[in-house]
């Protein structure tokens, strides 16, 4: 068990490089309109307001938390914080500075967004490595609880890790699945939402992004390495690439395979989510040129077998824009081949 010493020492390492992320917008919000947060069941209807001083007729509302990854003012938090309804967002540092910040690029696949506010020297906190964690080695959660009360912590114990989830994103209802995630039964609460989950050395090993409503102890985080790939893209492009398919698809495994008769236990079914307007091949995308089919199971991507643990995108992260790949797809139960160019998704 970690001393108190060991706690508090790194809390005071992390804490004042963790922020309040708040947006101003002129449009009233709504009665019982869901704050803004990433669940996997419904959020609390209350609205949480940070009190700061507002031109007249600016509405405010309390998006959640992050942290400063550089000196020179970047800031990561979770991308669906971040709402076409806002005009205009703020930093609010430890301190009680403010800024107005930026977007500077966006990873929807992670649920990532950095932001940007014009200052140097700012403290920063120190990125871990997400790759070796330990099943119950201590996890702090840190952020701006409820959009309200700032500086709070919570510690608890890697619960899990690569958890794969399905969350709801309370400002536009979009489902969205996060895969590889760090399980925590520290608390995360609505407004911890994009702040850190650090270890006992003070360094970053997650950013908090979702909790189970309606369960105890049951929250999760976003690997902090996913964080610095997208750092390094952007030192590099100064953009985040992403190679684009443009396929909608279900990872199938030993239950998926048992249970609907499936051929194979691995692989990535083309189809789509049964929402209005969605589609399972996106129109004029590389996997339509390639001849990609709904119901189509892709097996292998560049040779490499698509699986849970090894997921199509994950694959296409590591490759280049503009690179011609070849697919390894079962159709009607017969395999074949397909090679298609890749672009690069904006």
């Amino acid at each position: 068990m970690p001393t108190d010493f060991q706690v508090i020492r790194a809390i005071k390492k992390a804490l004042p490089a963790v922020v309040s992320i708040v947006g101003n917008k002129q449009l009233l919000k709504k009665k019982g309109e869901p704050s803004q947060f990433w669940g996997l069941l419904e959020d609390k209807k209350t609205p949480f307001n940070i009190s700061s001083q507002l031109k007249k007729g600016e509405k405010k509302i309390s998006s959640g938390s992050g942290f400063i990854v550089t000196e020179n003012g970047v800031v990561a938090t979770n991308s669906h914080l971040i709402s076409p309804l806002v005009e205009e967002y703020r930093v609010i540092l430890n301190s009680g500075d403010e800024f107005t910040a930026k977007i500077m690029a966006t990873d929807f696949l992670n649920d990532l967004v950095f932001l940007k506010v014009e200052s140097r020297n700012l403290p920063t906190i120190e990125l871990g490595d997400s790759g070796k964690l330990e099943l119950g080695q201590t996890a702090i959660a840190m952020g701006t609880a409820l959009g309200e009360f700032q500086n709070s912590v919570s510690v608890g114990v890697v619960s899990g890790l690569s958890r794969f989830i399905s969350a709801k994103s309370m400002i536009s209802g979009k489902v969205s699945k996060l895969r590889g995630l760090i399980q925590t039964d520290a608390a995360i609460n609505p407004g911890n939402s994009g702040g850190p989950l650090v270890d006992l050395n003070g360094k970053a090993i997650g950013i908090n992004t979702a909790l189970v409503f309606g369960a105890e102890n049951i929250g999760f985080a976003i690997p902090v390495n996913h964080l610095k790939e997208d750092l390094s893209e952007i030192k590099k492009y100064g953009r985040i690439r992403r190679p684009f398919l443009g396929v909608r698809y279900l990872l199938l495994n030993k239950v998926l395979k048992q249970r609907n008769r499936l051929p194979v236990e691995y692989g990535a079914l083309v189809v789509s989510e049964d929402l209005p307007g969605d589609e399972a091949i996106v129109p004029g995308s590389p996997a339509e040129k390639a001849g990609i089919k709904e119901f189509d199971i892709i097996l292998e991507c560049q040779g490499e077998k698509i699986t849970e643990k090894r997921p199509l995108e994950e694959i296409l992260r590591t490759l280049e824009s503009e690179k011609e790949i070849s697919l390894k797809v079962l159709r009607q139960g017969k395999e074949i081949f397909l090679k298609t160019r890749l672009e690069e998704k904006n």
